[in-house]
């Protein structure tokens, strides 16, 4: 028997498959963000022979699928139009992606020398200068709780310099 649960009005089952709907949306996103997925598409789509295929037509609440050959030819003409326009806009995007990519190396490059200032900051292989360390609040009550542990820091200050530092890495 299923499990008909529910969890703030709302069926388990209903959420599970929302939850997989969404998982499958980002990984797909993921997937077509990649250049180098997009250009093995891009290359299986050029490579597709142009064979007939079918199309749905109803009757009756039957459906039944209708060979491509037997359509009438202004719908063929369509048809094969509108394949044309698909592969000329998967074309401009994939180079939409191609840009996109370079972009980000480019970018990634400027940001590595930050990144690499920071890690040597973290790790303590070296100290930040003054300039540095300085840094200026726009909110007048981030300054107010600075002045206090400042304050605390004073007293804690006294109390650590009787003690030997650690090192601090």
């Amino acid at each position: 028997m299923a499990d008909h649960s529910f969890s703030d009005g709302v069926p388990s089952d209903s959420v599970e498959a929302a939850k997989n709907a969404s998982n499958t949306e980002k990984l797909t996103d993921q997937v077509m963000q990649n250049p180098r997925v997009l250009a093995a598409l891009q290359e299986r789509l050029d490579n597709v022979p142009h064979t007939p295929s079918s199309y749905i037509e109803t009757h009756e609440d039957v459906v039944f699928l209708t060979p491509f050959f037997s359509l009438p030819k202004a719908v063929k003409r369509r048809i094969n139009a509108l394949k044309q326009l698909q592969v000329r806009c998967a074309h401009i995007e994939a180079k939409f992606y191609e840009e996109v990519h370079d972009l980000e190396r480019k970018y990634a490059a400027l940001y590595q020398p930050l990144f690499d200032k920071r890690r040597e900051f973290i790790t303590g292989d070296v100290e930040p200068t003054d300039a540095e360390s300085e840094w200026h609040s726009e909110n007048e009550e981030e300054e107010k709780l600075a002045g206090d542990m400042k304050s605390k820091v004073v007293v804690t200050e006294k109390a650590a310099a009787t003690a030997e530092e650690p090192d601090p890495k």
